[in-house]
């Protein structure tokens, strides 16, 4: 068995993977990444700036002058930006309308990919967003692409926003979650696609601990039994 684990758990908006990705980790006691705070904190930091979201070079301009930061605790995971906690300031909505054009940019990707493989390196993770599977730890142990319906993810992100205190409304999130998965898997620069050796989950009908089960059985199978 190798010295480290990876395990990469990829998918569209609103499929369960950081909530999935944080459980496993807890379970296996591995450090969790999620990428996709790393894009959202880099959107609200663009807005904050008054820096054009339209302009990749504006952006990219941004993202170097940010040090993006996570602290595991009781909790959850708490996001920092230049030593400033953002964990709620990235859900907001207008976050969310604009991360997908953000992590768009081929050079922004670039960058983050390379500070994500830093963060890990050496390092059990599991780590989830786009293209952890493709990019960023293509020799990861274990790859999972997890699916869902669109109603079902529209769903879930409605409830977690009431939860959380957010204004909802679940047509609006359909149509937005639609547009994401364009967004996503029409880009240039690593686009949302499944890899050739990832294990398809779908989380339509499943629980979280269900998926959580599923995923711990894989590593039991495929990187334990090695």
């Amino acid at each position: 068995m190798c010295d480290t684990v990876s395990i990469a758990i990829d998918g569209p908006a609103a499929a369960g993977k950081s909530t999935v990705a944080r459980k496993v980790a807890h379970a296996l006691t591995y450090i969790y990444v999620d990428t996709g705070a790393m894009y959202r904190a880099l959107t609200l930091k663009t807005i904050k700036e008054g820096a054009d979201l339209s302009s990749e070079e504006e952006v990219l301009e941004v993202l170097m002058k940010c040090d993006i930061q996570f602290e595991q605790t009781d909790e959850g995971q708490l996001v920092f930006i230049n030593g400033e906690e953002i964990t709620k300031e990235i859900r907001t909505d207008e976050v969310t309308r604009n991360v997908s054009a953000v992590s768009s940019y081929p050079e922004v990707r670039i960058e983050m990919v390379n500070r994500q493989q830093k963060m890990i390196a050496g390092q059990n993770v599991v780590m989830d967003g786009r293209d952890i599977g493709t990019k960023v730890i293509p020799e990861a142990d274990l790859k999972i692409f997890m699916v869902a319906s669109v109603e079902e993810r529209a769903r879930r992100r409605h409830e977690e926003n009431t939860r959380s205190g957010y204004e909802s409304d679940l047509e609006v999130l359909m149509e937005e979650i639609k547009r994401r998965d364009d967004i996503d898997s029409t880009r240039t620069a690593s686009p949302l696609v499944k890899a050739k050796d990832a294990v398809e989950v779908d989380t339509t009908s499943l629980s979280i601990d269900n998926v959580v089960e599923q995923i711990l059985d894989l590593v039991n199978e495929r990187v334990n039994s090695r």
